[in-house]
């Protein structure tokens, strides 16, 4: 199996369009903006082969038509989420499905995710010997905190949640938003005992100080850190008690008064 390249390509103020390649043809993820994906294909000298689509927001599928345009042969194929209309898809996919691309050689299967939109989903690639599995998972888990409620129920995005938790624990976690140290800081809010976290903050600031991205991160670390996937634990549930001043009497109430928390926390 020839080992692939997942390079995070910045965009707008922080986007990340994930380009996949084997070194001569490449796959986009997400692709919001054309030129940030075109100077770097012309800078590697890579084809693009295929497009990948998460949902319907328009930072995530902004540059696909022009993209689209680019291409000089045959047409590039555009796989999106059947329940979302995105006119530039060309192969509808839902959870389940499976989505092979030749060059490069991906096979990835669909997980229905929604929660942040309706017909959002992730692409999920396997892992094969000492090759890694990896997740492209959009606007659904970022590190360290999961996407705002746009259309979903806290219940659709709980269980959206759960899917890719359940996930190896060292898969590769494709997020498409470079909101790490915003998150981590709503997550010691949420579990300041948390040391593992507490080592996260320290590691990530460093990383972003270097101006280096804090993407992938991994199923395991993020089921340790992330505030999202954690909404059972006690520590957790005490503090919502004690700042919201609401009963949390169960999981789904942790998470959603996490998340309502989350859109005014500053």
């Amino acid at each position: 199996m020839k080992t692939l390249e997942y390079v995070p390509v910045p965009a707008f103020a922080d986007n990340y369009i994930w380009l996949v390649s084997d070194g001569r043809d490449a796959v986009a993820v997400d692709p919001g903006e054309a030129a940030p994906v075109r100077a770097y294909l012309a800078k590697r000298g890579w084809r693009l082969s295929a497009i990948l689509l998460t949902h319907h927001h328009a930072d995530h599928v902004g540059g696909v038509a022009d993209l689209c345009r680019d291409a000089s042969i045959a047409p590039i194929p555009v796989y999106g989420p059947a329940a979302e209309a995105i006119a530039e898809v060309t192969h509808s996919v839902s959870g389940g499905d499976h989505v092979r691309i030749e060059a490069p050689a991906l096979e990835l299967t669909v997980l229905d995710v929604p929660g942040h939109t309706r017909g959002h989903i992730a692409y999920f690639q396997a892992g094969r010997g000492e090759h890694a599995p990896h997740v492209f998972c959009g606007d659904t888990l970022f590190a360290c905190g999961c996407g705002r409620l746009f259309e979903g129920t806290p219940s659709q995005m709980l269980a959206s949640l759960d899917a890719l938790a359940a996930l190896p624990g060292e898969t590769q976690v494709h997020c498409a938003h470079e909101y790490t140290l915003s998150n981590i800081r709503f997550a010691l809010a949420c579990e300041p005992g948390n040391a593992e976290l507490a080592a996260w903050r320290d590691e990530a600031a460093a990383r972003r100080a270097r101006n280096e991205p804090t993407l992938p991160t991994t199923i395991a670390h993020e089921r340790a850190v992330n505030p999202f996937l954690r909404a059972d634990s006690p520590e957790i549930r005490r503090t919502l008690a004690d700042e919201l001043h609401e009963e949390v009497a169960d999981r789904l109430a942790s998470f959603t008064l996490m998340r309502e928390w989350k859109n005014r926390f500053r």
